[in-house]
């Protein structure tokens, strides 16, 4: 049996209905944030400092030829890596080969994380006067060739309790990249390369502030598999030590 609903009824449904509507778009009380900014679980601004924890004769100077230690290299990947050659990089105008998004991390240096602007997160290094951007939302690539930084696509992971986020880290997603490479001696990876990096706040027990980046790299040509690295930085008061330096591929 079908009941009719009243005036009453409905007026009442509407003026529920209506405020839920507008949380769920977030313009109401307690709906989501109006965009990624203000939306952030942890707060990535400011000055950073590289923490040289681990990997130092590969980062720290530029490692001896044929030492690869520890990358899953193709067979493909070690015949590349045995052409190499820094003067001829440097020759070449392509010193900035080991200065791209997979392997800038590694490049022991500064790091200065802004908001470009409420959709956008910006990443300056001080190695190699380099820029990263990380987009948000429905942002789309414009045409062009590869770039050394490639295009970036970022969403924050966030953790949930009782209902409420409770923190969260930074996924992002970076593709069309132009070919460089991993380690200054001449480790390669190819443009097909694609690279998943998450970045975690960590607080010690003395009070510093480190960011945990995360990187997953995948490379079908130059790699057998997976190559998982995890870089450490730490918060700086300031911008103390900052000093951009042209790339090399000498040191």
């Amino acid at each position: 049996m079908r009941y009719p609903i009243s005036n009453t009824v409905l007026a009442f449904t509407v003026a529920v209905a209506l405020p839920l509507f507008a949380q769920a778009q977030g313009g109401g009380r307690g709906g989501p944030p109006a965009n990624p900014k203000a939306g952030a679980p942890i707060d990535l601004t400011g000055y950073w400092v590289s923490l040289v924890t681990e990997d130092w004769r590969y980062r720290m100077v530029v490692p001896a030829p044929g030492d690869y230690q520890g990358v899953p290299m193709t067979p493909a990947a070690i015949k590349v890596a045995r052409g190499w050659d820094p003067a001829k990089e440097e020759a070449s105008g392509d010193e900035c080969k080991s200065y791209g998004a997979p392997a800038l991390l590694r490049v022991p240096g500064r790091l200065h994380i802004t908001w470009q602007d409420d959709q956008t997160l910006k990443m300056e290094a001080d190695a190699g006067k380099q820029s990263r951007t990380f987009h948000f939302g429905d942002w789309k690539a414009p045409a062009g060739p590869p770039t050394l930084q490639g295009d970036s696509v970022a969403d924050w992971d966030l953790q949930r309790a009782g209902g409420r986020t409770t923190g969260g880290s930074l996924k992002v997603t970076t593709s069309h990249l132009k070919a460089g490479f991993l380690r200054k001696n001449g480790v390669p990876y190819s443009e097909n390369t694609s690279l998943t990096e998450y970045y975690d706040l960590v607080t010690e027990r003395n009070g510093d502030v480190l960011l945990v980046v995360t990187s997953v790299i995948v490379d079908p040509l130059y790699l057998r598999e997976s190559f998982i690295i995890s870089t450490h930085f730490k918060k700086q008061a300031g911008d103390a030590g900052w000093n951009p330096t042209a790339c090399s591929a000498k040191w």
